[in-house]
């Protein structure tokens, strides 16, 4: 069984934590605040959302960034190896693109999580969008995905199934990937873009 935790527990992490109460499924919450701050609102989420300090939130396999985008250096120290780890990036990076040395935002986060296999998923909705019931009229919600290791990747559309969305794969970070990348005032063309997959 894979282990999912989302650190950061403002909009992004609750919609989130919604979409897996909403199907039973078991995720850690973590953010800077201690465990008991965040246990009130967890559990009113559903009881499959289980507030833990940063620490023990990073035992899980799978790990959901939804901090905002400059605390994810402190996340990353917060491990001394992230091997054998899965980093989904739901970030924004909301800084200008010579911050990321050029590179597309998720490859620059990447460097930071060194050993963990980063894939960049659940960033281009709103959070009030990522909340709500993916399934409307018979179609699925889109969700987006790009990573450079499809063994990671695989499992991670696998995941956005579970939770009812339909994953789109779009290839690496920097190619398929800067099409969902938010940069300074470079918005990729599907950012925001709320599509729907009808079943085949």
């Amino acid at each position: 069984m894979m282990s999912y935790a989302i650190i950061g527990f403002g909009k992004v992490g609750q919609a989130l934590a919604s979409a897996f109460a909403r199907k039973n499924i078991e995720v850690a919450v973590a953010s800077r605040r201690p465990a008991e701050a965040l246990a009130p609102q967890a559990r009113a989420i559903g009881p499959t959302v289980v507030a833990k300090s940063l620490r023990d939130a990073l035992e899980a396999d799978t790990i959901i960034l939804a901090v905002p985008f400059g605390e994810h250096r402190e996340v990353a120290k917060a491990l001394p190896s992230w091997e054998g780890k899965t980093v989904i990036d739901a970030m924004n990076a909301l800084v200008p693109p010579e911050e990321l040395d050029g590179l597309p935002s998720s490859a620059f986060v990447a460097k930071a999580f060194t050993g963990a296999k980063l894939v960049k998923v659940f960033n281009h909705l709103v959070a009030a969008t990522l909340a709500a019931d993916p399934v409307v009229e018979g179609g699925h919600r889109v969700v987006f995905l790009s990573g450079d290791d499809e063994d990671a990747t695989a499992p991670v559309a696998d995941l956005a199934k579970q939770l009812g969305f339909a994953p789109v794969r779009l290839g690496k970070l920097n190619e398929g990937g800067a099409l969902v990348h938010a940069r300074g005032r470079v918005w990729g063309q599907l950012i925001f873009q709320d599509l729907f997959k009808k079943e085949q």
